[in-house]
């Protein structure tokens, strides 16, 4: 990641600022405020504002005012019940924005989740970058046989370096395309002063959807947990996980305490159906259970194997 004179101006200028405020502020947040944090080749997360805390939950949780008397554990014990529980509005009390850089078709993926308010980066009045994102070559992936929207085996060898050579060449060939049909460089220089330029909302189709776009992005905290739950599993496509893990960050730096809890009883927990619940019951007290008396499918009796570490009874 490679950050303009103009735009590392502006991020010192932004971390200078001096601020009073009877508000809560988090600490470890405070530290990392505006910063460009690198995600991939070219892309990276800043946090640009938030507000509210752990106490933030706790308080709307009791319908209070101020910290009071209680005890941190105490707070951290109401936030693990509220998260066990799933009693969810009071997490929608903190809320957080960011400034993302990241390749578009990651971006038409993560604008799936449609619950934050997002501002992207116009094609329509500006230019965009000339950046690319470019796997590396330990990323590249065949097509996976079992799973239709996954990945695979590695390709290596020569197959890996001609994929690499078409992502990078389109992109640049298309991209120089692109300043032909708006007669104009990305720096501004006009190529023909005798034409005219096609204008920039029509243009901008031609650009692969490797290229770099940048949004603010605003959500709260029930919604961003939501959202790396998914994002950040390890079933998730991997460059939008890289800025999945990036996120997780974050959170633990603003909320430590609901982080806590969101990766005890969220991401390092699991829900269990009905029937699922009774073979693991039958298992505890030493009775015979398998995959035809359990009313379970194959996938569904394999994927509760695999969660209690029950390799041998695998279909």
């Amino acid at each position: 990641m490679k950050l303009t004179p103009g735009q590392i101006k502006d991020i010192k200028d932004q971390q200078s600022q001096k601020n009073v405020t009877k508000r809560v502020t988090s600490i470890e947040l405070e530290k990392i405020l505006y910063e460009a944090m690198p995600v991939l080749d070219h892309g990276f997360v800043r946090v640009v504002d938030y507000m509210g805390d752990d106490t933030s939950i706790v308080q709307a949780a009791r319908v209070s005012y101020g910290k009071g008397t209680k005890k941190v554990s105490t707070d951290s014990g109401l936030i693990k019940y509220l998260m066990r529980h799933r009693h969810s509005t009071p997490f929608e009390m903190c809320e957080i924005k960011y400034h993302i850089k990241l390749p578009i078709f990651i971006a038409r993926q993560w604008i799936r989740h449609r619950t934050a308010n997002v501002n992207e980066y116009s094609a329509r009045y500006s230019i965009m970058d000339k950046e690319f994102y470019v796997p590396s070559k330990e990323n590249l992936a065949a097509q996976s046989t079992n799973n239709r929207q996954g990945r695979g085996a590695l390709i290596n060898g020569t197959q890996a370096d001609n994929i690499l050579k078409i992502l990078k060449e389109d992109a640049e060939r298309n991209y120089q395309h692109y300043e032909e049909m708006l007669n104009e460089k990305y720096d501004g220089t006009i190529i023909d002063d005798k034409k005219q330029g096609l204008a920039r909302e029509l243009a901008r189709m031609n650009l692969t959807l490797n290229s770099y776009t940048q949004w603010y992005w605003k959500t709260d905290l029930l919604n961003l947990l939501n959202f790396l739950a998914l994002r950040a599993d390890s079933h998730a496509q991997f460059e939008i996980r890289e800025y999945a893990d990036v996120m997780m960050n974050t959170v633990k730096k603003w909320v430590p305490i609901s982080y806590d809890a969101f990766v005890d009883y969220r991401v390092g927990g699991m829900e269990l159906s009905a029937k699922g619940k009774i073979v693991i019951q039958k298992m505890i007290k030493g009775e015979k259970c398998d995959i035809d008396s359990s009313g379970l499918s194959k996938r569904e009796w394999n994927e509760l194997m695999n969660s209690f570490g029950f390799k041998q009874y695998l279909a």
